[in-house]
């Protein structure tokens, strides 16, 4: 609680100073809504323009505008989406919620294979060969290579899995996620269980583990009962720093898979110079991030009292 008291203040304070570094980004961007409509319909005249820049306030400074956008954004208020011509809530809560269910399930599967893999290595050195080779078939191939193969195997050849979208009505929702998911999560799987065969060999051979075993403890005892524990720690770092970047960066395998998420809403909201979109997303997905890193340090400190004292 102390360490979640502590962190909150300096999670606001940086969500501020990224919102302004990205207003600032954004702002100066060649283009804005009043020359975007100009290209899309030229028949507009100067006075539609002006008029127009006046409804989007750009005709104000750029640290005015971003005043009154902050000043609301502390109301509750967090305006239209001009690409989407509905309120940001409404297109940003379909879009995270979609993406937060595919990458946490892609995580939880590979964290869970990943341990495994490192626990099978870490038991059996044996197996340390073909648990490198198998992590790095998966960090070598490419997402969107893979997501295409897993649709012309289970989609287009064996009929199993449907190839994309999101399920329709009666449709079963896992369906849809499965080779998305396995496509997200192969590729995680690699680091989580190189780290993981290394952070438990490393307890393996540590003198407390050799003396639980002189009193007659089981290798699987010692692994699962001592060295997981001890072993957790950077591990949890580790899927602390892959949350927020998996949640922007699932864009490839959204695309591939056609599966609307905060990846091609903030590529879109970008390009479009959709301002209220294209803010909030960004910093939607840097909260997630600090509220994972936040979690994952008060569990590390929950697995090693030690960490507290610090």
């Amino acid at each position: 609680m102390r360490l979640a008291l502590l962190r909150l203040p300096q999670i606001a304070l940086t969500l501020a100073l990224l919102s302004l570094a990205a207003w600032l980004a954004i702002g100066l961007m060649p283009g804005d809504p009043a020359s975007l409509a100009l290209m899309s319909d030229p028949r507009l005249t100067p006075e539609d323009i002006a008029r127009l820049r006046a409804l989007h306030g750009l005709d104000r400074p750029l640290m005015e505008r971003y005043l009154a956008w902050a000043l609301g954004l502390l109301r509750g208020e967090f305006g239209y989406s001009r690409l989407f011509a509905q309120p940001v809530v409404a297109v940003l809560w379909p879009a995270l919620r979609s993406t937060l269910v595919l990458v946490g399930l892609a995580v939880a599967l590979a964290a869970v294979a990943g341990v495994a893999l490192g626990a099978l290595a870490a038991l059996r050195p044996r197996a340390g060969g073909f648990v490198d080779a198998l992590a790095l078939l998966a960090q070598a191939v490419p997402s969107f290579w893979l997501g295409i193969l897993l649709i012309i195997l289970f989609a287009v050849t064996l009929g199993w899995l449907p190839a994309g979208g999101l399920p329709g009505e009666g449709q079963p929702a896992w369906a849809f996620l499965v080779l998305p998911v396995a496509t997200i999560g192969f590729g995680q799987m690699a680091a989580y269980a190189r780290h993981s065969a290394a952070a438990l060999g490393e307890a393996l051979r540590q003198p407390w583990a050799r003396s639980a075993r002189a009193r007659g403890a089981s290798d699987r005892r010692v692994l699962w009962r001592h060295a997981l524990p001890n072993a957790g720690v950077p591990l949890l770092t580790l899927l602390a720093l892959d949350a927020g970047s998996l949640v922007s960066g699932a864009l490839v395998t959204e695309t591939v898979f056609a599966r609307p998420g905060m990846g091609k809403l903030l590529y879109d909201a970008v390009m479009g110079n959709d301002y209220n979109l294209a803010l909030l997303a960004l910093l939607l997905v840097a909260l997630v991030t600090m509220l994972a890193t936040l979690a994952a340090d008060i569990a590390q400190r929950w697995l090693d009292p030690r960490l507290e004292e610090a």
